[in-house]
């Protein structure tokens, strides 16, 4: 046990000094340009066919948690007036609309879930066949200040939403 404790200690110094040796090395050799994409994710979720069921699907779930959510609303808005009946219709109210919204997701989840691979796959098979090693969401690029610039022909959504099936 104490040899392995001595060579621990050998060793620790020689492995900095060869990773400080081979780093030093590095930055002179030459590196293959990458080429950048960009896609814009939400277009390309809309592309989907399965798309127009999600829209349905949440356009339904919103029509009906929003009525019940305001009968929510009226209650809470007579605060400390609302009487005992109308407290216990509140908590109802509220159990109904988180059972209803679970039952949303649960109904959505796989169809979103699609719809993403689908997405995901698209990219992968454009981006490859166009030799593009780094594909990124134009929106969260532009909006995070991580790309200020992009040349028009980096631009892959229309290419992707043609092979989204």
């Amino acid at each position: 046990m104490r040899d392995m404790k001595i060579n621990a200690k050998i060793l620790a110094p020689l492995a900095l000094v060869a990773a400080y040796g081979l780093g030093t090395v590095a930055p002179h050799a030459q590196t293959t340009p990458q080429k950048v994409g960009f896609v814009d994710v939400s277009k390309l979720l809309s592309a989907h066919p399965g798309d127009k069921e999600i829209q349905a699907i949440q356009k339904k779930a919103d029509d009906e948690l929003t009525a019940l959510d305001k009968q929510v609303k009226a209650i809470d808005a007579k605060g400390a007036g609302a009487t005992a009946a109308e407290k216990q219709t509140r908590e109802q109210l509220v159990a109904t609309i988180k059972s209803k919204a679970d039952a949303y997701d649960k109904q959505l989840a796989p169809k979103i879930s699609v719809v993403e691979k689908a997405v995901d796959t698209a990219i992968n098979t454009v981006a490859k066949s166009n030799g593009f090693s780094i594909v990124m969401d134009r929106d969260v690029a532009s909006k995070s200040g991580l790309v200020i610039y992009a040349d028009p022909t980096s631009e892959l959504t229309d290419a992707v939403a043609k092979a989204v099936k």
